[in-house]
């Protein structure tokens, strides 16, 4: 219960959208406030014993409301999911038939719910579009499916009937074509024999001159054999050569080095003498070498005593106090320490003069004895290098013997070789005759094999062709096979098209009608009786053929528009609720059909009117019924009553 706007009307919007989301056709702006850019819903009901809560939302765009958030939980269990998936959730809970789910929800508008705004519109629809609706709603519109359907097949069933009509009449043609092509065949295998014996001739032609090839092949190998001897035996030859040339060059080196040794003479005592003066001159070094150190050393010494004695004189000629007492230290004293100091200083630095034009004197002859010294090492060098010549003199001699051996043993062989290589010429110019006839053989067999391929592409276009004959042949026979099979194809094609457009077409229809025909007695019954008790005696209804209401007041029949405002909502209401009772015996395992929700269903009712809508109710025998109403007399009629209150434009409920 409440006052008019207090969102009663907007709470059955939600429950709807909840259940089956938005329409088609539907604006999300008519279940969102004006001022809101969100909205939400939760629906929690019970489907034979189990727990079922469904949540959706909306959300405003720049452009358009979209749905957003969409889950459903049964018995604790959640799952989340599109649209369209929680959709036919719902419909498989309600036991909604499947053709639902891409549809308007005609079937809960028209059992469960309408808006109130929509109460009254399926009696002001055209005729057309209200025998269509109900025929989505009662679930027969598969009827007039049907008869597409065979609209359809019967055009494809003409269609394939002309195609085989046409066939038929090409079967003679196709026997004509078919004798043609069995005679060329024919013509084509002969010649393909014919070929083949070519083929044959050819190819022994081909084995005889193979044969001989083979035997001059052979001849040729020997011949490229021997020019492979002949090409080592000169390599050979040129070897020797080489090596008889390298022991000439040896002798001759040889004879020159024996010649050149016996020049020599080795003296044993020149050698004793000049190791005696090596040992001399090196003693003689020595002791030069050990005074040099010594002057040097020396000079040393005298240069650090000179810079001391300067030193000193420098210090004590400018020292006034003793840095030890701290007494001034006399002139006197000064003068004998610096006095002492120059004559120590100048005997020091005669001394060293001395010491150094000994040691530039030394130095002059160290550097003499070293020549002298690599002299003689040098002379006893050569004495030993000549006492090894002498040595190795006998050796060469014996070499040279050898060597000249081997030059003489090197020529035989030469002479041997030479020899060979001019037999082996002459045989190979005894093999140079088969050259020519191998090339007249390999010229021949070119020329075969020439005719062999021409002959080979000839057959194999005339397989070709052959095979292109047979295939045809083999098409042409099936095709008569199938046009003789045609007949008896098209006989049932006529057969099966009669059939369907004059039986079967005949039988749906027939079906259809009887169906229709129950269903709007059924209806018509339930709607006449309804409408009896909401409105006077006076006027009647009933429904025509396309279910559209037929008023009558005193055997004249009245426009539903010159009702007044109760008869219009008595007319719609039974109307209304006779749908329903129908709906729900032809889908009697939907799980809506124990629930009704009327929306301000007593427009325009006068007080009588009301008192007679109980009776209507009391007979509708659903298990649950919702009436949302603001008139009070309605409170009198129901066990529950909710009320609503729309205070700064939000629906609360009053306790």
């Amino acid at each position: 219960m409440g006052d008019i706007g207090s969102g009663k009307t907007s709470i059955l919007l939600a429950i709807e959208f909840a259940l089956f989301g938005l329409q088609p056709g539907q604006k999300g702006n008519s279940l969102i406030r004006s001022n809101e850019d969100e909205a939400y819903v939760k629906l929690e009901l019970e489907i034979d014993e189990d727990i079922i809560v469904i949540e959706r939302g909306l959300k405003k765009s720049s452009k358009s409301v979209n749905q957003t958030d969409t889950s459903i939980t049964i018995n604790n269990s959640r799952y989340e999911g599109s649209v369209t998936e929680i959709k036919n959730k719902v419909l498989e809970l309600l036991s909604y038939p499947s053709e639902f789910a891409k549809k308007t929800n005609d079937l809960y508008r028209f059992t469960v719910y309408t808006p109130q705004e929509e109460m009254k519109q399926i009696i002001l629809e055209s005729n057309d579009t209200r025998l269509n609706t109900l025929r989505h709603v009662f679930g027969i519109d598969k009827y007039k499916r049907i008869e597409e359907n065979i609209d359809i097949i019967t055009a494809r069933l003409r269609q394939e009937i002309r195609v085989k009509e046409f066939e038929l009449g090409n079967i003679e043609q196709k026997k004509v074509s078919l004798s043609e092509k069995k005679t060329l065949l024919s013509e084509r295998e002969g010649k393909a024999e014919e070929v083949e014996e070519i083929i044959l001739s050819v190819r022994r032609e081909k084995e005889k001159k193979q044969a001989e090839i083979d035997a001059l092949t052979k001849q040729i190998e020997e011949k490229s054999r021997l020019q492979t001897e002949k090409a080592k035996s000169e390599m050979a030859l040129i070897t020797k050569k080489d090596i008889a040339n390298t022991y000439e060059r040896e002798i001759k080196i040889l004879k020159e080095e024996i010649e050149k040794s016996s020049k020599f003479s080795y003296d044993e005592q020149e050698v004793g003498r000049l190791k005696a003066k090596i040992a001399d001159q090196e003693k003689l070094l020595k002791t030069s070498n050990e005074e040099y150190i010594k002057l040097a050393t020396e000079i040393q010494t005298q240069e650090s005593q000179t810079k001391s004695l300067k030193t000193l004189s420098e210090k004590i000629s400018s020292l006034n106090k003793c840095p030890t007492c701290l007494q001034l230290v006399p002139e006197e004293y000064k003068m004998n320490i610096v006095t002492k100091a120059t004559g120590d200083l100048r005997d020091i630095e005669k001394n060293m003069q001395e010491n150094k034009k000994r040691k530039e004197k030394l130095q002059s002859e160290i550097e003499t004895g070293k020549k002298l010294l690599e002299t003689l090492k040098s002379s006893l060098s050569g004495m030993e290098i000549l006492k090894i010549k002498l040595e190795n003199l006998k050796e060469k001699q014996k070499r040279l013997e050898q060597r000249q051996k081997d030059k003489e043993m090197l020529s035989s062989d030469i002479n041997m070789i030479k020899k060979h290589i001019e037999s082996l010429d002459k045989t190979i110019h005894d093999f140079r005759a088969y050259d020519a006839q191998y090339e007249l053989r390999n010229k021949e067999i070119r020329e075969i094999i020439q005719r062999e391929n021409y002959t080979l592409i000839k057959r194999a276009e005339m397989n070709k062709e052959i095979q292109f004959l047979q295939q045809q042949i083999e098409d042409i026979e099936n095709e008569i096979k199938k046009i003789e099979n045609a007949k008896e194809k098209l006989a049932y094609l006529r057969e099966m098209e009669f059939w369907l457009n004059n039986k079967f077409l005949e039988l749906i229809l027939h079906t259809e009608k009887n169906v229709m025909l129950k269903l709007r007695e059924d209806f018509s019954k339930l709607f006449s009786e309804w409408f009896s008790l909401l409105v006077s005696d006076a006027i009647t209804v009933r429904l025509d053929e396309s279910f559209s209401p037929i008023i009558q007041q005193a055997d004249y029949e009245v426009d539903y528009a010159y009702l007044s405002g109760g008869e219009r909502t008595a007319v719609a209401l039974a109307y209304r609720l006779a749908l329903n009772q129908v709906i729900n015996s032809l889908l009697s395992k939907i799980k809506t059909r124990d629930l009704v929700i009327l929306d301000e269903p007593t427009d325009g009712f006068s007080e009588t009117q009301l008192d007679r809508m109980r009776e209507v109710l009391h007979q509708l025998q659903v298990k649950q019924l919702i009436l949302v109403s603001h008139e009070q007399k309605v409170e009198s009629f129901v066990e529950n009553i909710i009320r609503f209150k729309k205070t700064e434009g939000i629906t609360n409920i009053e306790v």
